[in-house]
């Protein structure tokens, strides 16, 4: 198996006012002039997709009759219009700014950040996070290196990908509305459980997958006595195909 890391972003995390930045990437243009557009366009016998701008129109004159994926543990397949057979990757982070507010010994301090990640004809792919935990000089908050519940007054860094009722109602479990088939990895799939290990796999699908959306929810619980000040925390999201 071939593994080939084909995109990646960054997530850089910043407190007392802890903010989440990282570039969105963009897409190629569609095909398209003054006259008329190609949303998506169709080498082959059939299509469903319309191409069309306010002085062109074209639809194919014959349709699929099915469209959309079928799948089991062992089989899958995508009925619809011919496309093509090379294998692609890619992800987005839409939201590039995000904050933590102000941390308090008394209560637990939480945030969260979406991903989107899609593969087509490969056998998955496996999404890593890398990074160190928030620091200010040589104080670090201490990165959960074992599944933890959130423990006001003390010091804790963690995250996880799916929907939390403690210790707020926080996150979200990942979408697969898009014919995606990916999941939060484990250690990172139990609700109201967090931890942070750099270079741990957080996500991941095992076969070709369309979009799925991943909610990270970050976790940040401080001490009584904590130097005060900005907490710095860069991190990388590596997302890789396997082929």
């Amino acid at each position: 198996m071939v593994k080939r890391v084909l995109r990646w972003g960054s997530i850089l995390l910043l407190a007392t006012y802890y903010s989440c930045l990282a570039p969105s990437l963009s897409y190629a243009d569609t095909l398209s002039s003054s006259n008329y557009k190609f949303t998506e366009t169709t080498l082959g016998s059939g299509g469903l997709i319309q191409s069309s701008s306010a002085n062109y129109q074209g639809r194919d004159s014959i349709g699929d009759l099915a469209v959309g994926n079928s799948a089991s543990s062992n089989y899958q397949v995508n009925a619809g219009h011919t496309t093509t057979n090379d294998p692609a990757l890619s992800f987005t982070i839409p939201d590039g700014a995000i904050t933590f507010g102000n941390f308090s010994a008394s209560s637990a301090t939480t945030t969260t950040a979406t991903f989107t990640v899609s593969n087509y004809t490969s056998y998955g792919y496996i999404v890593q996070i890398v990074g160190t935990p928030p620091s200010n000089g040589s104080t670090t908050l201490t990165p959960l290196s074992t599944n933890s519940s959130s423990i006001a007054g003390t010091s804790q860094f963690g995250i996880n990908l799916v929907a939390n009722t403690s210790p707020n109602s926080v996150g979200a479990n990942p979408d697969n509305g898009q014919f995606g088939f990916g999941a939060a990895a484990a250690n990172y799939n139990t609700p109201n459980s967090y931890r942070y290990v750099s270079g741990e796999t957080i996500a991941q699908a095992p076969k070709s997958s369309g979009l799925t959306t991943y909610t990270i929810t970050y976790l940040v619980n401080v001490p009584g006595l904590i130097r005060g000040g900005q907490y710095t925390s860069n991190q990388t999201l590596i997302i890789t195909g396997t082929y």
